[in-house]
């Protein structure tokens, strides 16, 4: 017989998660800040997609951006140049945010006087999608360089998702990714979603995604 006990601790610590974001999601609604939980796959075009909808919507809304990486101060730096408020996450090694990361970057960020903030997650199609994060609602975007067949592979993420961004329009000539079919595997995992094909190289799609954002923040102060 074994002289060991088995701890299964991933439910517990799931659970425990759950509860601060929700407890987090409560704040929020009552200081009537909207969060975003934007994720992706690394070089999905998150920044560049984040550049040109701040430049959309910073005359109707105040914005905050949170960047988090593993390493690095890149992605806060282009944004700093839209005039968005902004601060760098450094995750130690970790592969995803949880609700206690997120609080404290929204600590370090400050939310006086913001009507959005938005996270823009680890690069990563599995770890972010297992740990709410306390958003409002959550992003995804998929390039097409990326192939039609990620919803197949990473079921979770597109499951749990409030919109779908389909980046890099603009070179579908030069990519076997059929967009009907992309599409179709997203529903069916997750019949509600709103997908937006976009391109942030020409501005396809942002002021769509700009007016999607713009309503739910809307509906978030309101209900």
């Amino acid at each position: 017989m074994d002289k060991f006990r088995v701890l299964e601790i991933k439910q517990s610590v799931f659970e425990n998660n759950d509860h601060q974001a929700n407890l987090l999601r409560e704040e929020l609604k009552a200081k009537k800040t909207f969060l975003l939980n934007l994720m992706s796959s690394p070089g999905s075009g998150k920044t560049s997609v984040l550049t040109k909808l701040i430049n959309e919507l910073k005359d109707d809304l105040r914005i905050g951006v949170m960047e988090a990486d593993i390493d690095s101060d890149v992605d806060a730096h282009t944004i700093s140049q839209t005039g968005a408020k902004v601060i760098q996450l450094h995750t130690g090694g970790m592969c995803h945010l949880d609700a206690d990361m997120t609080r404290q970057g929204l600590e370090g960020l400050g939310t006086e006087n913001l009507d959005m903030v938005i996270l823009e997650n680890v690069g990563n199609l599995v770890c972010p999608a297992e740990f709410d994060t306390g958003a409002s609602k959550n992003a995804m975007i998929l390039s097409v360089p990326e192939g039609d067949d990620k919803p197949l592979k990473y079921p979770l993420m597109f499951s749990i998702v409030d919109v779908l961004l389909i980046n890099k329009i603009d070179v579908l000539p030069y990519f076997e990714f059929d967009l009907d079919t992309c599409c179709e595997r997203v529903r069916k995992l997750n019949p509600k979603v709103k997908i937006i094909p976009v391109s942030a190289r020409t501005g396809e799609g942002i002021d769509e995604f700009a007016d999607w954002l713009r309503n739910e923040v809307k509906k978030w102060n309101e209900g």
